[in-house]
């Protein structure tokens, strides 16, 4: 089914926003994975219809670290040709100065929200964005080729390993020559961090830096998952895993060339499209763990918008903020793109389960999700995970043991923190 986006819907939204008075031209920043862009476009030309503003679409490429990178220039220089930013959870505490304070102009929907999300958003009493959508990623697995073999998804890592390996073996026999047991995101930026982190996590081995600043990575449970991940390239992952990102990881997994992926659910509707070859063939479960006992380890994401301090129509940009973070806004955004909302009345609408019955099992996810340690090193996060997911890759790569390597970041990320972080 598609949500219809009624003009009843679009000034509900905007109650309690104070729009301005003349025509704004205003411009947003957001990211080109999957379908996101056309569905923004829709919603903007809702927006416009409504307020007489106009809103343009700055596209940014699918890569958060490319598009961090991008983003600190910009605010750096004071552009003012960006009036919102789409941003990701981890980014408040290093660009929360850049940014409007919208605390007051949301306190009438503020309450709606996941407080977690809220306070992941708020940087010394100041509300730096608002939660546009939250992630958790899952194991996805064919179901149809699970139920073929009498597998069931797999609790642990090994588990998935063994499935994968033995399913793979088998459908290459059967002709099946280009199917991989499992594809991630193994290139060497923010999305390695996240993947590795939940290996780590979900083995025992901490969250890199802890809550209270201690970093914690080099130690013997960090090293074996590594190992464990590094044994999978070649065998059940491609060697070309190294260098995916998302959309690659979705690609091999949408022709039907992998029995498992781990991805965020953005993947779910578009498996289920009508091009897609896996289309109604596929389920999602928690990511494995290292042994029985152990907690799922999903890395907590999201994207939220921030309006720029720069920005010469800022009354405007807030209202579309508003606007885009609405309950009508978020329905359509979990419908049509299955992105997970952020307030939490949406999870019991029956209209979302109709169209993703997944989504109402993904709460508990995300709601467990591991945070990346980045409100423990604040203004330090980005340099600490370019550290990390260099260590990662260097060990999945075999340019050096996956000890060494922890070791020589442990020393790395000492030194970063210096007397503090």
């Amino acid at each position: 089914m598609k949500f219809r986006f009624t003009a009843v819907a679009v000034a509900a939204a905007l109650i309690g926003v104070a729009q301005p008075s003349f025509a704004a031209n205003i411009s947003i920043s957001a990211s080109s994975t999957g379908k996101n862009l056309e569905l923004l476009r829709k919603q903007l030309d809702a927006f416009e219809k409504e307020t007489g503003n106009k809103v343009s679409i700055v596209t940014m490429p699918s890569s958060s670290t490319e598009q961090f990178s991008q983003y600190r220039l910009w605010l750096a220089a004071g552009n003012k040709d960006v009036d919102i930013y789409q941003t990701d959870v981890i980014w408040a505490p290093q660009l929360a100065d850049q940014f409007v304070d919208l605390k007051d102009a949301a306190k009438d929907v503020v309450g709606d929200f996941f407080p977690s999300i809220i306070a992941s958003q708020t940087v010394n009493g100041r509300l730096v964005a608002l939660p546009l959508y939250t992630d958790a990623p899952a194991l996805y697995y064919r179901k149809d080729l699970l139920d073929k073999y009498g597998k069931q998804p797999p609790k642990t890592w090994d588990e998935m390993a063994a499935t994968a390996k033995e399913i793979q073996e088998k459908e290459r026999a059967a002709g099946q020559k280009d199917l991989w047991g499992y594809v991630f995101q193994g290139n060497a930026y923010e999305g390695l961090t996240c993947n590795a982190l939940e290996w780590v996590k979900s083995s025992g081995g901490g969250q890199i830096i802890e809550p209270d600043g201690t970093i914690s990575i080099n130690n013997e449970n960090a090293a074996a998952a590594l190992d464990r991940a590094k044994g999978w390239i070649g065998t059940i992952s491609p060697g070309g895993v190294l260098a995916y990102q998302e959309e690659e990881s979705r690609g091999v997994w949408q022709t039907g060339n992998a029995v498992f992926m781990r991805n965020w659910p953005y993947a779910y509707s578009l498996g289920n499209g009508a091009d897609s070859a896996v289309k109604g063939k596929f389920d999602v479960t928690t990511l494995p763990v290292a042994k029985q006992g152990d907690s799922p380890s999903s890395t907590l994401g999201g994207w939220n918008l921030a309006v720029s301090k720069y920005s010469e129509n800022q009354d405007a940009a807030i209202a579309l903020a508003k606007f885009l973070t609405s309950k009508e806004s978020q329905k359509q955004r979990a419908i049509e793109l299955s992105n997970l909302p952020t307030l939490s009345a949406l999870y019991d609408d029956k209209d979302i389960a109709a169209a993703q019955p997944f989504m109402p099992n993904w709460k508990p996810i995300f709601q467990n999700a591991v945070p990346r340690p980045s409100a423990s090193a604040k203004v330090k996060y980005n340099e600490v995970s370019s550290k990390f997911w260099t260590a990662v890759h260097n060990s999945l790569s075999g340019n050096g043991t996956s000890a060494e390597n922890l070791e020589l970041l442990e020393a790395d990320l000492t030194s970063l923190k210096g007397e503090n972080w």
